[in-house]
């Protein structure tokens, strides 16, 4: 089974041909290729300096926009009248990893 090392979003993730996972908000397309940080090939490892050339991560981006949960950052001083909250909500890409392998 292959595995591979992709990086989005300023983060890297562990990825098999197959799964789903969600990353930091692409742009709206329909699919979308990584470049390979590091390759796992059954017993065969291939790392990256920083990148392996010619090989690459084909995904399908599933559903373009998904939205965390709100998380609520409260700033309060006792005593001198001060408070202030404000939200957050991430946004997210899910995405389907469809192949990994050599580009042609």
């Amino acid at each position: 089974m292959k595995k591979a090392v992709i990086s989005t979003g300023g983060k890297q993730y562990l990825v098999a041909e197959g799964q789903e996972l969600e990353v930091d908000k692409l742009k709206d397309e329909k699919k979308a290729d990584f470049e390979t940080l590091l390759l796992i090939d059954d017993e065969k490892i291939n790392i990256g300096t920083p990148t392996i050339s010619g090989v690459k991560v084909s995904v399908e981006i599933v559903e373009p926009e998904i939205k965390a949960e709100k998380i609520v950052a409260i700033r309060y001083k006792a005593k001198k009248r001060v408070h202030k909250r404000r939200g957050h909500r991430q946004r997210y890409s899910r995405i389907k990893i469809i192949s990994i392998g050599v580009r042609g």
